[in-house]
């Protein structure tokens, strides 16, 4: 079986290649419309921040919820592991600095009103899923909201799972390949765990529109 570490560092690497080359160019066109649950969410979020926020928009991909932030006077800042996606994001918006760089590198601290970082924590290992919860916490100032998003699975995760095993890869349950891309789908038990190890309080939480929707705060 393959060193999962260096298995994971591979999987973000194609992952990167995968986001520049396939679907930077034409995700808007694809993924472009924005879920009244996503609108919901976001709306309850910006309710919970000051007066003309300062946002940051975690694995911001193309900066499509960006027009709903701006529209309510919020100044962003997006960050995304993918320079094809931020290519993408800078030309609808020159105005938004971005910052290339993964969830698993951010390095703010208490710069924030805010953050989200939304259909993006699909692609998150579990390795990773504490750290990254530590980061995002750690750029919001104390008392702010995270807005996070969990993509709900549609496949066969045991039938894929076996067969990645069968394979030699080195995955864990609930991790899904599929035609060289990645998902990780934790289940929601898990998921509480590292909100509650993290420190982050539950605000909100729905399901709908094929994800799990958490509305976080920081403590103060």
């Amino acid at each position: 079986m393959a060193d999962r570490a260096e298995w994971i560092a591979e999987r973000r690497r194609i992952n990167e290649l995968r986001m520049d080359s396939l679907f930077a160019p034409g995700y808007d066109d694809h993924w472009g419309r924005i879920n009244l649950s996503h609108r919901t969410m976001l709306a309850r979020l910006l309710d919970m921040c000051p007066s003309g926020p300062r946002i940051l928009d975690a694995a911001c991909g193309t900066g499509k919820y960006w027009p709903l932030l701006l529209e309510h006077g919020a100044r962003i800042v997006g960050t995304d592991q993918s320079g094809g996606m931020l290519r993408q994001a800078r030309a609808k918006h020159p105005e938004v600095p971005v910052v290339k760089a993964g969830l698993q590198e951010l390095s703010f601290t208490a710069e924030f009103d805010g953050a989200i970082c939304v259909d993006a924590m699909e692609n998150v290992f579990p390795e990773h899923w504490p750290a990254v919860l530590a980061r995002l916490k750690k750029a919001v100032n104390p008392g702010g909201p995270l807005y996070l998003t969990v993509e709900l699975p549609e496949e066969d995760l045991a039938e894929t799972y076996a067969a990645a095993l069968a394979a030699g890869l080195p995955v864990v349950a609930g991790e899904y390949l599929n035609d060289g891309g990645y998902h990780y789908y934790p289940d929601p038990s898990q998921i509480s765990d590292w909100i509650s190890a993290t420190g982050l309080l539950v605000a909100d939480a729905i399901t709908d529109d094929g994800y799990r929707h958490y509305l976080l705060s920081t403590p103060r």
